[in-house]
């Protein structure tokens, strides 16, 4: 899955992004923080991206967001 930002930038959400947006959620990393991890310009592209991304995905820890995706759930 990937995500296109307004910037024009594309983010891949891969299990790393999957690793870093389940800790983002469940942690006190700021949106700065966020978006250092992601490797993107600032905070707004961070905002941006958690505008875009389902939560569930962001709440999905991975173990489980993968064997959803491989049964085809």
């Amino acid at each position: 899955m990937k995500i296109k930002l307004s910037t024009g930038k594309e983010v891949d959400i891969n299990d790393d992004a999957v690793k870093i947006l389940n800790e983002y959620v469940r942690t006190q990393m700021t949106l700065e923080e966020l978006a250092k991890n992601l490797g993107l310009s600032g905070w707004e592209e961070a905002y941006e991206l958690i505008k875009q991304v389902p939560a569930w995905i962001m709440w999905t820890p991975l173990p489980i967001l993968k064997k959803m995706i491989s049964s085809g759930s």
